[in-house]
């Protein structure tokens, strides 16, 4: 039975996974009308709901169609959606949440937006707490492992933000912390291919956005072979959906995830 109260939005179009992903936690999907192309959590959004978007392009005249009260997307790249059905009239809604804090600010707001303040205060509190466990975890580690993290190859851009607050919370250092401030994928490129060998990370972490990371290509590059992480074969990659996804995936199974490789890496490599 749903906890919203009358007067919130009851027909939503959420043009990103996250939205999607956090009112299914809240019960509330069924105010969900439209998805993302490449929502996969939960999988039965899929089955459930259509899907009238990309990331960068949506079916403007199918959206419109399903009559949202609301659309929710995310970040500068849905700009021009946003834009054009605002001018068609819809309320839209961009988020663009790019740290751990921020991430949980959205879930907050995306309640408050719904009237579920209550079952949104349980969600946030255990997520909060699946993040406290995990510091508890890596405070136990002898050492933090330095982690390069690789968001996409050609060229090599590092730094998501989230990501690199992940990595500090599951035991490791980021490689690239000066890049973390940086929100656009263009201003964290790494020019000198071979900086990352300098910086003789101990684990690199893979998730190329669209596209399947491969490793041995990783470890075949010029000048790479004495990396720690390529030595040692700790070059692994993290599944975009529960990495990339800046929502409930990256704080839950996105952080386990890393948070496995650098325990087996303090395991074999201590």
């Amino acid at each position: 039975m749903s906890t919203a109260a009358d007067g919130f939005a009851q027909r939503i179009v959420c043009l990103t996974e996250e939205t999607t992903e956090t009112l299914y936690l809240l019960g509330e999907e069924r105010r969900i009308v439209g998805i993302s192309g490449f929502t996969v959590r939960p999988p039965r959004a899929r089955k459930e709901k259509p899907r009238v978007s990309a990331f960068t392009s949506a079916k403007i005249d199918r959206i419109l169609e399903l009559n949202p009260d609301l659309v929710l997307g995310f970040s500068d790249l849905q700009a021009d959606i946003a834009a054009q059905l605002a001018r068609a009239g819809l309320e839209v809604h961009l988020f663009n949440q790019r740290s751990v804090a921020e991430i949980l600010r959205m879930i907050r707001a995306l309640g408050g937006m719904i009237g579920c303040a209550a079952p949104t205060a349980e969600l946030v509190r255990r997520l909060e707490a699946g993040l406290e466990a995990a510091r508890a975890r890596a405070a136990a580690l002898p050492r933090r492992p330095r982690v390069y993290f690789e968001e996409w190859d050609e060229p090599q851009i590092s730094g998501i933000r989230w990501v690199s607050e992940l990595i500090g919370i599951a035991g490791g250092e980021d490689c690239f912390p000066e890049l973390a401030a940086r929100s656009l994928g263009r201003d964290r490129i790494i020019a000198d291919a071979s900086e990352v060998p300098r910086r003789a990370p101990d684990i690199i972490l893979g998730s190329w956005c669209g596209k399947r990371f491969r490793p041995e290509a990783v470890a075949a590059r010029t000048g790479w072979d004495a990396v720690p992480a390529v030595r040692n074969a700790f070059v692994r990659e993290i599944k975009s959906s529960i990495i990339l996804q800046p929502g409930p995936a990256a704080l839950t199974d996105g952080l386990r995830a890393v948070q496995e490789v650098i325990e087996e890496w303090a395991s074999r490599c201590l």
